[in-house]
């Protein structure tokens, strides 16, 4: 009976464990509360965790510019602005773990992309708005400019002026 609980308790840990591990993909946003959004009209550039690849870096960076430009905002000319931006971005390598393994045993994987644009206080840092998008990267090198405008459109359509509450 011992070993019956103990097997029985075992297979709930392993599938508690593998349905944690169940990527979820798409755009989120996390907004500190009592913030009026709608009055960010300047914002400036910080440095964070860019793109190893300075193509990717300045697309990213110009499509969030992009996004800002439709929300009213545009860039401050000399010191901070009303808000301060900045992103990061990782990439890393996700495994099928449910998929049917290979003849040699291995499960599929694939390229997963994370982007989180980030709106920080000018004067203190605290963080006031992220964004972040988590997507399957399996877009060829012509079509990658393509894919971050995309993702980017995805992530500012969570922008708090542009959801409903």
């Amino acid at each position: 009976m011992k070993q019956q609980f103990l097997v029985y308790s075992m297979s709930v840990l392993l599938t508690a464990v593998v349905a944690a591990q169940t990527p979820k993909y798409g755009a989120t946003a996390e907004a500190e509360k009592n913030v009026d959004f709608t009055k960010f009209k300047t914002y400036s550039w910080t440095k964070g965790q860019p793109s190893f690849y300075n193509s990717i870096d300045t697309k990213i960076i110009s499509s969030v510019d992009k996004e800002l430009a439709a929300l009213g905002m545009s860039q401050a000319s000399s010191g901070p602005g009303d808000v301060v931006v900045t992103y990061s971005s990782v990439t890393r390598t996700d495994v099928n773990l449910k998929a049917k393994a290979d003849p040699n045993g291995k499960q599929p994987q694939y390229s997963v992309g994370t982007l989180v644009v980030a709106f920080l206080d000018p004067g203190s840092r605290k963080r006031l708005l992220r964004l972040r998008i988590d997507k399957p990267i399996e877009a060829q090198a012509e079509k990658v400019e393509a894919v971050i405008d995309e993702a980017i459109a995805e992530m500012f359509a969570k922008y708090p002026t542009r959801t409903k509450k």
